[in-house]
């Protein structure tokens, strides 16, 4: 039993590794934060379709909690928030929004399809929480892309999170679907209580 959660704890903190580096490559990064990855929540929904909601909700808050660090070199004290502000957008848009992905694993032992809506549907709370944080805290409305701007809180926020929100659930999709497809990996993925 001791080894069994010492092997969960080793391949959850090798998952958040893994996670960690991919979410350096950056695809393409947006101007006022988020940005498409290189599959970096693949590793946080493939252990959480592996281990279980539970151990993927606790290997996705690590992982929150590395995104947040990673805010902060990346400038999140010089955005000028107010403390209240700060404190929101930390719990927002790091520790809630990324700790969503954990949820990816609660269809896991439906297959293929359950896997898909289980990772739709944590990417989905994922673009949810920066939505929510979009409307309450930035509030931002003006130009979103040359020609194209709008005074609409909601709508701002709608697009400008979707616009990469969408694209990481696409690929994060087509990459567990390639996972599933392939021999080797799919064993390792077999569902494991």
């Amino acid at each position: 039993m001791k080894n069994e959660k010492t092997r969960k704890l080793v391949e959850a903190a090798v998952m958040v590794a893994l996670a960690t580096v991919l979410s350096f490559i950056r695809v393409y990064k947006m101007p006022w934060g988020g940005s498409v990855t290189l599959l970096s929540m693949l590793p946080i929904v493939v252990y959480s379709i592996r281990r279980g909601t539970g151990w993927g909700m606790i290997c996705a808050f690590v992982f929150s909690l590395i995104q947040l660090l990673q805010g902060i070199i990346d400038g999140l004290f010089g955005w000028g928030l107010t403390p209240v502000a700060l404190i929101a957008c930390i719990f927002l848009d790091y520790v809630l929004a990324y700790s969503a992905i954990g949820i990816a694993g609660f269809l896991r032992k439906k297959g293929l399809p359950g896997w898909i809506i289980g990772i739709s549907c944590a990417v989905v709370l994922r673009f949810g929480v920066h939505f929510l944080s979009g409307c309450l805290l930035w509030k931002s409305y003006g130009a979103l892309w040359d020609g194209f701007s709008t005074d609409n809180t909601y709508l701002y926020s709608l697009l400008y999170n979707g616009a990469y929100m969408l694209p990481e659930l696409i690929l994060t999709l087509i990459g567990a679907i390639v996972l599933f497809s392939v021999p080797a990996s799919k064993k390792f993925l077999i569902v494991e209580d």
